[in-house]
């Protein structure tokens, strides 16, 4: 049965209104104080609408049946002093679902963190399969049409057991969840967002890092060597920093 739905989904073409069909992770890291997420998804520049974050607030993903307006909605909620669930409780009961025959609100799927870590995720029961949640320490992996629950389980594990920047644990994340099984339909996009309050290397600068690969046959390689690229940034200009002797 599982075969015969990855034929018939590889079969259909992919149109701006398809299911943002993808996994993605929201994480923190107590020590830096960073907050962002990663995502990969079988659909062109899918960084394009997922990911969003504020430094001093949170970070959102929202996906599947896609309403962008979920990322903008969830700062300002987190902003306002709403908790992640509240937040999360808010905004799908909200949502006036204008188009229920064919982008149902029911098929919606996102995820909410705030700067201390604190999160909570949402995935409507017609979101297509296989497609849930699930959390950990410092962080919240979820997804849809993917492989199977082995998906988001092992970004879980491998976010938690990666030392180092917060983007390499969100990098390890989304190689564990494409090694066991990924988007179903393939690879093709991918992005990660990182926020802390002057956190990035140019003055007034609230952006760690904000990197995406819109279409490529290996988006997860070409992630790495990005983020590889802004981690030799990093050290270089923390080297320049250093008092000389």
């Amino acid at each position: 049965m599982r075969k015969l739905l990855l034929l018939l989904l590889l079969a259909l073409p992919l149109h701006a209104a398809d299911p943002v069909a993808t996994f993605s992770i929201l994480g923190f890291d107590p020590k830096t104080g960073e907050v962002g997420g990663a995502v990969q998804s079988r659909v062109f520049s899918v960084g394009n609408g997922v990911l969003w974050a504020e430094a001093g607030v949170g970070v959102v993903a929202t996906q599947a049946v896609i309403d962008v307006a979920y990322g903008q909605r969830g700062l300002e909620l987190l902003r306002a002093g709403l908790t992640p669930e509240a937040a999360v409780k808010a905004i799908w009961e909200s949502d006036p679902d204008p188009r229920p025959a064919d982008w149902t609100k029911q098929g919606r799927q996102f995820a909410i963190m705030d700067t201390k870590g604190n999160y909570a995720a949402f995935t409507g029961p017609k979101a297509s399969a296989w497609a849930g949640n699930r959390g950990g320490k410092f962080c919240t992996a979820q997804g849809n049409i993917l492989a199977g629950e082995a998906v988001v389980a092992d970004m879980v594990t491998a976010f938690e057991n990666t030392e180092g920047h917060l983007s390499y644990k969100l990098m390890a994340a989304l190689d564990a969840g494409q090694k066991a099984g990924g988007d179903i339909r393939g690879m093709q996009s991918a992005a990660i967002l990182i926020v802390k309050k002057d956190g990035g290397v140019w003055l007034n600068n609230d952006v760690v890092m904000r990197l995406q690969v819109d279409d490529s046959k290996e988006p997860l390689v070409e992630l790495r060597r990005l983020i590889d690229l802004a981690a030799k940034q990093r050290d270089r200009i923390a080297a320049s920093r250093e008092p000389k002797r």
